[in-house]
């Protein structure tokens, strides 16, 4: 793709700065600018996957035109009835159709599964997941975000986003024993908490890096997503070659890391040898404390495992803790091998043997639990989990205590019974940190699980397998010129994409059939919103001004997973506006996508003045949202309380290009009106 004649890509000497210019299409690298960047590799995964596969065929593409896209089959993998097994068997034929790499159920969890078969220093990736910035340990440029997004990055088109602010984090320092890499990230959460790095990729430098392996790295980089990162990165140095040398890919090895006079936007610095074992208590991956502060309240269960703590030493360290020992009474200790590569080699060490011998359950390589398919604790018992999320009900359990920790500490409260500092077990029971703990593959790299992708030719004869339960994308109309709409929910600071769609055993199923995922929108904060914006938007079938309605909300709305059913489902009942506090990136952007109005506060205060079911009423928005406003006057709105008589001024961050989408309605229809545009005009 030929360059835009107006990028800039001046550089700050950051290596962030250098991989964004290194990819850049279109725009300037100033942070709060609209920016396009050209895109290597895609990564979907099964929960999100089948939307993408919809709207490839829906815009009418070919051929994928990345280096790499894969599809990955790794959260859904709980097989209860039909519904799963259909979406996989569609995931497959369509990966075959479109010229895509597929990894079937079992192979793993498709962040730590890429980084060991795909993963190259430099390149971009963007992936529908928002943990897709763990890749960003290889010294990648690696982008959680919408899968409507990631589609037309398969199809060419460049990854457009606002330019972010480059963090610089100085490490310094070693961990001491029994803190790791999970403590490093809880120590950033504790700090800055869950919005702490929205519109910002996180850099980490320092000489502090050398006590950190290329996992450990995956680990830091993981939970970015947790701060609301857009990306984190890492230099490509000796670890990252060591770790793509026991992958069999020491070739794809570049070394690359920012300059030794390099500017950040923002800085901050870790002793690593001042830490200690952190916990994030529930319900806020942001509400950290020290294990020590927590130590005594009863466990029920733990859990290791996830793309948050995917690497063979972080279950290597569990089955040394746990050796020769037995779990506590009434403990359930779970063990989620990370991909079968993994497992092959916890076998071989005869780890998995231990950990049996131990009392742990030994499950399939997936997601599993950290997407609360399976696992679900009891209602109000702790469960200490090595995941990078424990919003609330996401385990699958409304009334659940979701605790967030590292492998030593999950292990040692396994053992015990009781949270527990791992530095008090350890002398409790004379025992020493486990040295040596093997952190590579230990065996030959199994490079025939991964199904590649057909040729051309055959490719194109590939029909795709519809299971009954996958429903055609739903018709998006328009946005009308004025929008008089009730305030069918008022929700509150942090709603997490998991409160408005949620995921679980019971809703992630019908992933595929939109209608009937709708019946779940909302429920966690108001049971009766699925109902109530039915019957609102079939009462009012063919008046486009009085059809809609609008949800408030404040601060950090849409944090956590990138899914955009959770922009899609409340569209498809009618939804039309948001008006915030603020916004989580990929969901403000996935609004977008699908024709949803994000707006935001002038005057938080004026949060507090609206109330549930009452109308507003917004006109003119065709002027406000026209692709050749300015944004200046013309981003901000007034919005009329008709029941209280009160005015509020609103604006829009959209730049043109998202102003056209809201405008047509969402990007397929604005994909389709461009195409007849273009075909008018040859004629």
């Amino acid at each position: 793709m030929a360059a835009s004649s107006q990028v800039r890509t001046d550089g700050n000497g950051s290596l962030a700065h250098r991989l964004i210019g290194d990819h850049l299409v279109e725009g300037v690298l100033e942070p709060g600018s609209e920016i396009g960047l050209r895109i290597d590799q895609t990564l979907t995964q099964d929960a999100t996957g089948t939307l993408v596969m919809q709207e490839l065929e829906a815009i009418g593409l070919d051929r994928v035109r990345t280096e790499v896209s894969v599809q990955y089959v790794d959260h859904n993998i709980l097989q209860t009835d039909g519904r799963n097994a259909e979406d996989h068997a569609f995931l497959r034929s369509a990966a075959r159709r479109f010229g895509i790499w597929y990894s079937k159920p079992g192979n793993g969890v498709s962040h730590p599964v890429h980084m060991q078969h795909f993963g190259i220093p430099g390149k971009s990736l963007a992936g529908s997941d928002s943990h897709t910035c763990a890749a960003g340990a290889l010294g990648m440029l690696a982008i959680g975000t919408g899968g409507l997004e990631v589609a037309l990055a398969m199809a060419g088109r460049p990854l457009r986003l606002t330019m972010p602010e480059i963090w610089g984090v100085r490490l310094t320092g070693t961990l001491p024993p029994w803190v790791s890499a999970k403590d490093v990230i809880l120590e950033m959460l504790r700090r800055h908490g869950v919005k702490g790095a929205v519109n910002r990729v996180i850099e980490y430098h320092g000489p502090g890096l050398i006590c950190l392996s290329a996992m450990d790295r995956h680990v830091i980089a993981n939970m970015g997503a947790e701060l609301g990162a857009t990306a984190t990165v890492f230099p490509s140095d000796e670890a990252v070659r060591e770790f793509l040398r026991s992958e069999g890919r020491e070739d794809d090895y570049r070394p690359l890391a920012a300059e030794p006079d390099a500017r950040y936007d923002r800085t901050d610095e870790i002793d690593l040898s001042t830490l200690e074992p952190l916990i994030a208590r529930p319900t806020s991956p942001g509400n950290v404390v020290p294990v020590r502060e927590a130590a005594g309240q009863p466990v029920h269960q733990a859990v290791i495992g996830s793309s948050a703590n995917p690497g063979l030493r972080d279950f290597a360290v569990a089955a040394a803790m746990a050796k020769g020992r037995q779990t506590a009474p009434g403990v359930s200790f779970d063990v989620n091998p990370t991909s079968r590569e993994t497992l092959q080699d916890l076998t071989r060490s005869g780890a998995v043997l231990d950990l049996i011998a131990a009392g742990a359950r030994i499950h399939q390589a997936g997601c599993l639990g950290c997407i609360g398919m399976g696992q679900a604790p009891a209602a109000g018992r702790n469960s200490l989990r090595t995941f990078p999320r424990n919003f609330p009900g996401r385990s699958g359990t409304e009334d659940d205590r979701i605790w967030l920790c590292s492998p030593e500490t999950a292990t040692a409260s396994a053992l015990t019974g009781v949270i527990t500092d791992p530095r008090d077990w350890a002398a409790d029971n004379a025992t020493d940190h486990p040295a040596d703990l093997p952190a590579l593959r230990q065996g030959p790299v199994n490079t025939a699980m991964l199904e590649p992708p057909l040729p051309p030719r055959e490719a194109c004869e590939v029909q795709l397998e519809r299971g009954p339960g996958i429903s055609a994308l739903p018709p998006l109309d328009p946005l009308p010129d004025t929008l008089h709409t009730p305030v069918l929910l008022k929700a509150g600071d942090d709603v997490s994409t998991d409160e408005i769609s949620p995921a679980g055993a019971k809703a992630l199923p019908f992933r595929s059939d939109i209608p009937r995922l709708a019946d779940f929108t909302f429920t966690r904060i108001d049971p009766e919103y699925p109902r109530r914006a039915a019957a609102h938007r079939d009462s009012a079938r063919g008046d486009a001004e009085d059809g809609g309605h609008v949800v408030v909300a404040g601060d950090n709305y849409g944090q956590g997973s990138s899914r955009e059913h959770a922009a899609l489902t409340p569209r498809y009942l009618g939804l039309r506006a948001v008006i915030a506090k603020s916004y989580a990136r990929i969901h403000w952007q996935n609004l977008a996508n699908f024709g949803v109005l994000a707006l935001e506060f002038q005057d938080p205060a004026d949060y507090d003045r609206i109330q549930q079911d009452d109308e507003l009423r917004m006109e003119k928005l065709h002027a406000a949202l026209a692709p050749e406003a300015a944004d200046t006057a013309e981003s901000t709105l007034v919005v009329v309380n008709v029941t209280r008589q009160e005015e509020y001024r609103v604006r829009h961050r959209l730049p043109a290009g998202r102003r056209r989408t809201v405008l047509a309605g969402g990007v397929i229809p604005a994909l389709a009106a461009e195409e007849s545009h273009q075909e008018e005009g040859g004629r």
